[in-house]
């Protein structure tokens, strides 16, 4: 499970859950992505452009992604800079076809928007054991 959060207006976050495109069950055709990105980290999410997340963003571009395993007490939270990426090419490569539900139009839906995070700081937990690192 991840978890994004966003600042909103009045300074206090917003957490919600988003899509975990770097898990490798579910959207086992990103791996290849992904693993070249270990050692950045870097974090994608599909969404909607006219979601509050974007709007959080533009205003204030700090957010935190956490990564969690409850069941085996493991958790991995990122904490940067978010930017909204218009590559094509990006769009492309996330796409699911099952997306068409949010989005009717496809990858070029106007309401197909997709957050860039390149995390500066993480910090990662198991089982008590707690590290905290710079990216």
């Amino acid at each position: 499970m991840v978890y994004l959060t966003t600042l909103q207006p009045d300074g206090y976050p917003h957490t919600r859950s988003v899509w975990n495109l770097r898990n490798r069950k579910s959207f086992g055709r990103l791996w290849p992505f992904f693993k070249e990105h270990n050692k950045d980290f870097l974090v994608l999410f599909g969404t909607n452009t006219s979601s509050n997340k974007i709007k959080h963003i533009i205003a204030n571009p700090k957010v935190s992604a956490y990564y969690c395993d409850p069941a085996d007490y493991r958790g991995l939270t990122l904490i940067g800079d978010a930017v909204i990426d218009d590559d094509m090419e990006i769009k492309k490569m996330l796409w699911d076809p099952a997306w068409t539900f949010y989005y009717p139009k496809g990858i070029e839906d106007p309401d197909f928007s997709v957050i860039r995070l390149k995390p500066r700081r993480a910090k990662y937990y198991h089982r008590g054991e707690v590290c905290d690192f710079a990216v």
